[in-house]
Protein backbone atom coordinates (compact mmCIF):
# COMPACT_ATOMS: atom_id res chain seq x y z
CA UNK A 1 0.00 0.00 0.00
CA UNK A 2 1.44 3.39 -0.98
CA UNK A 3 1.66 6.33 1.40
CA UNK A 4 -0.97 8.08 -0.68
CA UNK A 5 -3.41 5.21 -0.26
CA UNK A 6 -2.70 4.53 3.40
CA UNK A 7 -5.76 4.89 5.66
CA UNK A 8 -5.98 7.82 8.04
CA UNK A 9 -6.47 7.20 11.74
CA UNK A 10 -9.38 8.78 13.62
CA UNK A 11 -6.93 11.13 15.35
CA UNK A 12 -5.45 12.33 12.04
CA UNK A 13 -8.91 12.90 10.56
CA UNK A 14 -9.94 14.79 13.71
CA UNK A 15 -6.91 17.08 13.51
CA UNK A 16 -7.40 17.74 9.81
CA UNK A 17 -11.03 18.70 10.36
CA UNK A 18 -10.07 20.94 13.27
CA UNK A 19 -7.38 22.74 11.28
CA UNK A 20 -9.66 23.15 8.27
CA UNK A 21 -12.43 24.56 10.43
CA UNK A 22 -10.08 26.96 12.26
CA UNK A 23 -8.45 28.30 9.12
CA UNK A 24 -11.86 29.16 7.65
CA UNK A 25 -12.34 31.67 10.48
CA UNK A 26 -10.67 34.89 9.40
CA UNK A 27 -8.99 37.34 11.73
CA UNK A 28 -11.74 39.90 11.25
CA UNK A 29 -14.38 37.49 12.48
CA UNK A 30 -12.26 36.58 15.50
CA UNK A 31 -11.68 40.24 16.40
CA UNK A 32 -15.40 40.93 16.07
CA UNK A 33 -16.34 38.00 18.30
CA UNK A 34 -13.84 39.11 20.94
CA UNK A 35 -15.18 42.66 20.88
CA UNK A 36 -11.87 44.12 19.76
CA UNK A 37 -13.49 45.88 16.82
CA UNK A 38 -17.05 46.92 15.89
CA UNK A 39 -18.86 46.27 12.58
CA UNK A 40 -18.22 49.93 11.71
CA UNK A 41 -14.50 49.41 12.40
CA UNK A 42 -14.52 46.37 10.13
CA UNK A 43 -15.93 48.48 7.27
CA UNK A 44 -13.10 51.01 7.69
CA UNK A 45 -10.53 48.23 7.73
CA UNK A 46 -11.92 46.60 4.59
CA UNK A 47 -11.93 49.98 2.82
CA UNK A 48 -8.26 50.52 3.69
CA UNK A 49 -7.48 47.02 2.42
CA UNK A 50 -9.11 47.85 -0.93
CA UNK A 51 -7.04 51.01 -1.20
CA UNK A 52 -3.87 49.07 -0.45
CA UNK A 53 -3.83 45.83 -2.39
CA UNK A 54 -2.13 42.98 -0.54
CA UNK A 55 -2.53 44.53 2.91
CA UNK A 56 -3.61 42.02 5.57
CA UNK A 57 -6.68 42.67 7.70
CA UNK A 58 -4.64 42.81 10.92
CA UNK A 59 -2.12 45.18 9.39
CA UNK A 60 -4.88 47.53 8.22
CA UNK A 61 -6.57 47.46 11.65
CA UNK A 62 -3.27 48.32 13.34
CA UNK A 63 -2.60 51.16 10.91
CA UNK A 64 -5.98 52.64 11.79
CA UNK A 65 -5.10 52.37 15.48
CA UNK A 66 -8.04 50.08 16.23
CA UNK A 67 -5.98 47.19 17.63
CA UNK A 68 -2.40 46.55 18.73
CA UNK A 69 0.12 43.79 18.06
CA UNK A 70 -1.09 41.76 21.03
CA UNK A 71 -4.60 41.63 19.58
CA UNK A 72 -3.21 40.38 16.26
CA UNK A 73 -1.14 37.66 17.95
CA UNK A 74 -4.12 36.48 19.98
CA UNK A 75 -6.30 36.31 16.87
CA UNK A 76 -3.64 34.40 14.93
CA UNK A 77 -3.19 32.02 17.86
CA UNK A 78 -6.91 31.22 17.79
CA UNK A 79 -6.94 30.90 14.01
CA UNK A 80 -4.10 28.37 14.07
CA UNK A 81 -5.27 26.47 17.18
CA UNK A 82 -2.37 27.78 19.28
CA UNK A 83 -4.05 29.06 22.44
CA UNK A 84 -2.33 31.23 25.01
CA UNK A 85 -3.38 33.72 27.66
CA UNK A 86 -2.74 37.34 28.50
CA UNK A 87 -1.36 38.20 31.97
CA UNK A 88 -4.26 38.18 34.40
CA UNK A 89 -6.30 35.66 32.41
CA UNK A 90 -6.78 32.28 34.00
CA UNK A 91 -5.69 31.42 37.49
CA UNK A 92 -2.24 30.05 36.73
CA UNK A 93 1.14 31.04 38.24
CA UNK A 94 3.44 33.26 36.13
CA UNK A 95 5.98 30.42 35.97
CA UNK A 96 3.65 28.74 33.48
CA UNK A 97 5.29 30.69 30.67
CA UNK A 98 3.80 28.39 28.01
CA UNK A 99 0.44 29.92 28.89
CA UNK A 100 1.47 33.56 29.12
CA UNK A 101 4.71 34.06 27.15
CA UNK A 102 4.46 31.89 24.01
CA UNK A 103 6.93 33.99 22.03
CA UNK A 104 9.63 34.32 24.71
CA UNK A 105 13.18 32.92 24.56
CA UNK A 106 12.32 30.56 27.42
CA UNK A 107 9.48 29.11 25.39
CA UNK A 108 11.92 28.28 22.60
CA UNK A 109 13.76 26.09 25.10
CA UNK A 110 10.56 24.22 25.98
CA UNK A 111 9.81 23.72 22.29
CA UNK A 112 13.35 22.44 21.73
CA UNK A 113 12.93 19.91 24.56
CA UNK A 114 9.56 18.91 23.10
CA UNK A 115 11.13 18.34 19.67
CA UNK A 116 13.91 16.19 21.12
CA UNK A 117 11.41 14.10 23.07
CA UNK A 118 9.24 13.63 19.98
CA UNK A 119 12.26 12.40 18.03
CA UNK A 120 13.91 10.30 20.73
CA UNK A 121 10.91 8.85 22.53
CA UNK A 122 7.40 9.59 21.32
CA UNK A 123 8.15 8.95 17.63
CA UNK A 124 8.26 5.23 18.43
CA UNK A 125 5.48 3.34 20.19
CA UNK A 126 6.09 5.06 23.53
CA UNK A 127 3.33 7.26 24.91
CA UNK A 128 4.38 7.78 28.54
CA UNK A 129 7.38 9.49 30.12
CA UNK A 130 8.42 10.20 33.70
CA UNK A 131 9.94 13.57 34.60
CA UNK A 132 11.86 13.83 37.84
CA UNK A 133 14.45 15.94 39.62
CA UNK A 134 17.60 14.67 41.25
CA UNK A 135 16.99 16.74 44.37
CA UNK A 136 13.98 18.58 45.88
CA UNK A 137 13.16 22.02 44.47
CA UNK A 138 14.87 21.02 41.25
CA UNK A 139 12.18 22.64 39.11
CA UNK A 140 10.90 19.44 37.49
CA UNK A 141 7.24 20.12 38.24
CA UNK A 142 7.17 23.51 36.53
CA UNK A 143 9.23 22.18 33.63
CA UNK A 144 6.70 19.37 33.28
CA UNK A 145 3.72 21.73 33.48
CA UNK A 146 5.12 23.84 30.65
CA UNK A 147 5.98 20.76 28.58
CA UNK A 148 2.42 19.52 28.99
CA UNK A 149 1.09 22.80 27.60
CA UNK A 150 3.45 22.84 24.58
CA UNK A 151 2.64 19.22 23.75
CA UNK A 152 -1.07 20.05 23.85
CA UNK A 153 -0.41 23.01 21.53
CA UNK A 154 0.77 20.47 18.94
CA UNK A 155 -2.72 19.03 18.97
CA UNK A 156 -1.61 15.97 20.91
CA UNK A 157 -4.11 14.63 23.43
CA UNK A 158 -1.93 15.27 26.46
CA UNK A 159 -2.37 14.05 30.03
CA UNK A 160 -0.29 15.30 32.94
CA UNK A 161 -0.32 12.78 35.81
CA UNK A 162 0.78 14.10 39.20
CA UNK A 163 2.41 10.94 40.54
CA UNK A 164 4.13 12.85 43.33
CA UNK A 165 1.98 11.37 46.07
CA UNK A 166 4.11 13.01 48.78
CA UNK A 167 4.16 16.71 47.86
CA UNK A 168 1.89 17.18 44.83
CA UNK A 169 1.58 20.57 43.16
CA UNK A 170 0.07 20.16 39.69
CA UNK A 171 -3.47 20.65 41.06
CA UNK A 172 -2.33 24.07 42.28
CA UNK A 173 -0.55 25.02 39.05
CA UNK A 174 -3.59 24.18 36.90
CA UNK A 175 -6.21 25.16 39.49
CA UNK A 176 -7.79 21.69 39.56
CA UNK A 177 -10.64 21.38 42.01
CA UNK A 178 -11.54 18.29 44.00
CA UNK A 179 -9.57 16.11 46.37
CA UNK A 180 -9.55 12.74 44.63
CA UNK A 181 -6.95 11.66 42.11
CA UNK A 182 -4.30 9.05 41.32
CA UNK A 183 -3.94 7.67 44.85
CA UNK A 184 -7.70 7.21 45.12
CA UNK A 185 -7.82 5.31 41.82
CA UNK A 186 -4.98 3.01 42.89
CA UNK A 187 -6.70 2.39 46.24
CA UNK A 188 -9.96 1.51 44.47
CA UNK A 189 -11.74 4.55 45.90
CA UNK A 190 -12.33 6.45 42.63
CA UNK A 191 -12.87 5.88 38.92
CA UNK A 192 -10.34 7.12 36.37
CA UNK A 193 -12.85 9.05 34.29
CA UNK A 194 -14.26 10.86 37.33
CA UNK A 195 -10.98 12.43 38.49
CA UNK A 196 -9.28 13.44 35.23
CA UNK A 197 -9.84 17.18 34.69
CA UNK A 198 -9.80 19.00 31.36
CA UNK A 199 -7.83 22.26 31.37
CA UNK A 200 -10.28 24.69 29.79
CA UNK A 201 -7.62 27.10 28.54
CA UNK A 202 -5.92 24.33 26.53
CA UNK A 203 -8.39 22.04 24.79
CA UNK A 204 -6.04 19.07 24.32
CA UNK A 205 -4.68 19.12 27.90
CA UNK A 206 -5.98 17.13 30.87
CA UNK A 207 -4.64 16.69 34.40
CA UNK A 208 -4.88 13.72 36.73
CA UNK A 209 -4.10 15.15 40.19
CA UNK A 210 -2.33 13.19 42.92
CA UNK A 211 -5.43 12.92 45.07
CA UNK A 212 -5.59 12.06 48.76
CA UNK A 213 -2.21 11.99 50.50
CA UNK A 214 -1.76 8.30 51.29
CA UNK A 215 0.54 6.84 53.97
CA UNK A 216 1.96 4.27 51.52
CA UNK A 217 2.79 6.04 48.21
CA UNK A 218 5.59 3.68 47.15
CA UNK A 219 3.41 0.62 47.70
CA UNK A 220 0.61 2.16 45.63
CA UNK A 221 2.95 3.02 42.75
CA UNK A 222 4.58 -0.40 42.86
CA UNK A 223 1.27 -2.28 42.75
CA UNK A 224 -0.01 -3.97 39.59
CA UNK A 225 -2.95 -1.56 39.56
CA UNK A 226 -0.58 1.29 38.61
CA UNK A 227 0.62 -0.61 35.54
CA UNK A 228 -2.98 -1.44 34.64
CA UNK A 229 -3.98 2.21 34.94
CA UNK A 230 -1.04 3.32 32.80
CA UNK A 231 -2.13 0.93 30.08
CA UNK A 232 -5.68 2.27 30.16
CA UNK A 233 -4.44 5.86 29.95
CA UNK A 234 -2.30 4.98 26.93
CA UNK A 235 -5.49 4.00 25.11
CA UNK A 236 -7.04 7.41 25.81
CA UNK A 237 -4.15 9.85 25.25
CA UNK A 238 -1.27 10.48 22.84
CA UNK A 239 1.20 11.91 25.36
CA UNK A 240 1.25 11.05 29.08
CA UNK A 241 3.69 12.88 31.35
CA UNK A 242 4.24 11.71 34.93
CA UNK A 243 5.43 14.10 37.63
CA UNK A 244 7.62 12.16 40.09
CA UNK A 245 9.15 13.02 43.48
CA UNK A 246 12.85 13.83 43.58
CA UNK A 247 15.13 10.78 43.56
CA UNK A 248 16.85 11.86 46.75
CA UNK A 249 13.50 11.89 48.59
CA UNK A 250 12.18 8.40 47.84
CA UNK A 251 12.29 5.50 45.41
CA UNK A 252 8.90 6.48 43.93
CA UNK A 253 10.48 7.85 40.75
CA UNK A 254 12.12 4.48 40.07
CA UNK A 255 8.78 2.70 40.38
CA UNK A 256 7.11 5.22 38.04
CA UNK A 257 9.90 5.16 35.43
CA UNK A 258 9.96 1.34 35.50
CA UNK A 259 6.32 1.50 34.43
CA UNK A 260 6.71 4.20 31.75
CA UNK A 261 10.00 2.80 30.49
CA UNK A 262 11.72 6.17 30.26
CA UNK A 263 12.56 9.25 32.28
CA UNK A 264 13.60 12.82 31.61
CA UNK A 265 16.07 13.72 34.35
CA UNK A 266 16.07 17.31 35.62
CA UNK A 267 19.12 18.85 37.29
CA UNK A 268 19.63 22.34 38.63
CA UNK A 269 22.75 24.40 38.06
CA UNK A 270 24.89 24.95 41.18
CA UNK A 271 22.54 22.66 43.11
CA UNK A 272 22.81 19.14 41.68
CA UNK A 273 25.99 17.13 42.15
CA UNK A 274 27.43 15.10 39.28
CA UNK A 275 28.06 12.17 41.63
CA UNK A 276 24.34 12.04 42.46
CA UNK A 277 23.42 12.00 38.77
CA UNK A 278 25.77 9.08 38.12
CA UNK A 279 24.27 7.08 41.00
CA UNK A 280 20.73 7.75 39.78
CA UNK A 281 21.63 6.75 36.22
CA UNK A 282 22.80 3.38 37.55
CA UNK A 283 19.61 2.93 39.57
CA UNK A 284 17.42 3.75 36.57
CA UNK A 285 19.30 1.33 34.33
CA UNK A 286 18.96 -1.40 36.98
CA UNK A 287 15.18 -0.85 37.10
CA UNK A 288 14.97 -1.51 33.38
CA UNK A 289 14.08 2.04 32.42
CA UNK A 290 15.99 4.40 30.14
CA UNK A 291 17.18 7.96 30.65
CA UNK A 292 15.68 9.57 27.55
CA UNK A 293 17.43 12.87 28.20
CA UNK A 294 18.38 15.43 30.81
CA UNK A 295 17.66 19.10 31.32
CA UNK A 296 19.87 21.50 33.28
CA UNK A 297 17.82 24.36 34.70
CA UNK A 298 19.58 27.64 35.37
CA UNK A 299 17.54 29.69 37.87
Amino acid sequence: MSAQDSPKTGLEISRRKKLTRSHKINIGQILLEKGKISPEDAEKILLLQKENKGMHFGEAARQLGLIDETDVKLALAQQFDYPYLLPGQGNYPPELVAAYQPFSAQMEIFRAVRSQLMLRWFSSEHKALTVGSVTPRGGASFLLANLAVVFSQLGERTLLVDANLRQPCQHKIFDVKGRQGLSDILAGRADMLDVISKVNSFLELSVLPAGTLAPNPLELLGHASFADLSEKLANQFDIILYDAPAFSVAADALAISACTGGILLVARKNNTRLADINIINEQIAYSGAKVVGSVLLDF
